[in-house]
This record gives structure tokens, C-alpha cells and sequence, in this order.
């Protein structure tokens, strides 16, 4: 008999035992397939003395596959009433821990330190909540964690975001943001059937590998990603009317027009053509001392 967690008898009886109904303020949606869960294992390259971090474990079905793979497991849960179900769910795998808390609110490099060995091998590998996925992400990437990755279940356009190159729709800020910290890829598209209940949209499977170094030298972090969430205030104007109506004065636009064509960028051009090489350089040349 397959004990697994994540079969669609296995989760409706765990449910009914427990009289859990789902939350949806907080994107409850539980994987109902094996095979799903074991791809996305697959793509965290995890090896057997591999440490794993997981956000929103629910019931437990990705937890499980996780810890018959790697050797220590952490867990995230918000949601006190799964806390009772996890305990019995995870009970056969004694290396997997779960910490009742916002992820978000955690403090991580504690987390890490208490948990898994100095220099241990260590990805995040989450089916994330629909509603927290950008906060969630950026959080990650911005403590820059001792983590080789994250492999995450989120909603296919955001995934596509994310990924996104320079010239295309979906390219944007959020684009720039991960990809300054990682390299990201679109592993696989998940039909929204495979969950209960189901969600309205399909989601995507993306892997963030994290970078030695980000991806371009910048003088200062802040005023570069506050150039180009003003670059890309409003999509359809070019940069120079959005830099001096969402980043410097009208006065200044002189000045702005002046390190445009000094960067060999032409002030027409809109954000999504620019790539983050450029952002970059513009950002460079603008910083204020």
C-alpha cells in the first residue's frame, strides 16, 4: 500500500481526520501527486548529506520526499492547526524539524546555524503560497543566505517574470531584482489539477541558483534598484520621462539625458529593452556621491 502523503486518498483522509478546512487567506493549496514532488526534489540536486529548508510544508508531502533524500530538514508553518497533522505525518522522519513561524519574521541565519553544519550543503525547496511569493523570494535573496539555491512551486506567470529576459513582456524590476542575486530558470509547468483544491491558474516549478557574486558590480544597492523600479514605473513611457518624473526632477533632466548618452543608452529606449548591464552602468554614472 502506498503510504505516501501526497496521493488524493492519503490527503483527503489526513484532512477528514483532522476536520481541517483550508485558509484562504493563506493560499492553502496541497499537492496531490507523487510524481510532481519528486521533480522538484529532482531539481534541487539534493545528495544524501544535503540540508533542505522548506516554507509552508502543509501537511507534509513535499517534507516527506525531502527528508528520503537529504539529511536534516527545516520546515516553516504558519498555521497552528497543520502543526498537530505534521507531527503525525513526519513522525517517521526524525531529521525533519518543523518551527512554527512566518518565514518572513524568521530570523534565518539563526535558523541555519542551529540546524545544519557550518558549510553544509543547503537549498530552500518550497510550494509557496500564491499571495506571499515576492516578499518571500526577495527576502531570501536579500539576507544572501548560505544557501546554494532555491527551488520553489509559484504561480506560472510569476515564474515567468522572474526568468524573464531583456526585449520581452514579462521582463521587468522583479526580473532584474532575482537575477542581480541568481540565475533563474523555468524547470517545468504544473497543471493546476494536481492540487486540492484546485487554484485558478497553473503554476511553475523555478530554480534560483544563487550567484558567488551578484551579477553586475554596483556603487550602491539601494539607488540601483530604486532606477529601475523607476524605470519600469509606467511600461509604455520611455526612460528618460520615466527617470525624471519617478526618480529625479524635471530640472534635472539635463543631467539624466547627459548620463543616458554618455552610457551610449538612447533616452527613448523604454526599461524592458535595457539589460542589467546597463542598469548598471546608468546606475553608476547617476549615484549621487
Amino acid at each position: 500500500m502506498n503510504k505516501d502523503i501526497a496521493t488524493p486518498n492519503r490527503t483527503k483522509e489526513i484532512l477528514k481526520k483532522y476536520g481541517f478546512s483550508f485558509k484562504k487567506s493563506l493560499g492553502q493549496n496541497f499537492l496531490i501527486d507523487t510524481n510532481v514532488l519528486n521533480n522538484i526534489v529532482d531539481c534541487a540536486d539534493l545528495q544524501p548529506d544535503s540540508g533542505a529548508i522548506e516554507i509552508g510544508p502543509g501537511i507534509g508531502a513535499l517534507t516527506e520526499q525531502l527528508a528520503k533524500r537529504c539529511e536534516r530538514v527545516v520546515a516553516f508553518e504558519i498555521d497552528q492547526r497543520l502543526l498537530p497533522i505534521l507531527n503525525e505525518t513526519l513522525a517517521p522522519y526524525p531529521h525533519a524539524t518543523v518551527i512554527h513561524s512566518d518565514v518572513l519574521e524568521a530570523d534565518l541565519h539563526s535558523v541555519i546555524s542551529d540546524n545544519f553544519l557550518v558549510g553544509q550543503d543547503l537549498m530552500v525547496v518550497a510550494n509557496l503560497p500564491y499571495y506571499v511569493t515576492t516578499p518571500i523570494l526577495m527576502s531570501l535573496l536579500e539576507k544572501k543566505l548560505p544557501i546554494r539555491g532555491i527551488v520553489v512551486m509559484i504561480q506560472k506567470e510569476v515564474a515567468e517574470r522572474i526568468a524573464a529576459k531583456p526585449g520581452t513582456k514579462n521582463y521587468g524590476s522583479l526580473s532584474i531584482a532575482a537575477q542581480y542575486y541568481a540565475k533563474a530558470t523555468t524547470e517545468m509547468i504544473v497543471p493546476k489539477t494536481v492540487f486540492v483544491p484546485q487554484p485558478n491558474v497553473d503554476s511553475a516549478v523555478l530554480k534560483l541558483t544563487i550567484r558567488d557574486e551578484p551579477a553586475v558590480k554596483v556603487k550602491d544597492e539601494q539607488f540601483f534598484f530604486a532606477l529601475i523600479r523607476a524605470s519600469f514605473a509606467q511600461r509604455r513611457k520611455t526612460l528618460i520621462n520615466n527617470l525624471t518624473h519617478n526618480l529625479f526632477t524635471k530640472a534635472e533632466k539635463e543631467k539624466v539625458e547627459f548620463a543616458l548618452m554618455n552610457c551610449q543608452i538612447d533616452p527613448t529606449r523604454r526599461g524592458e529593452t535595457l539589460s542589467i548591464e546597463e542598469f548598471a552602468l546608468l546606475a553608476n554614472t547617476l549615484c549621487p556621491e
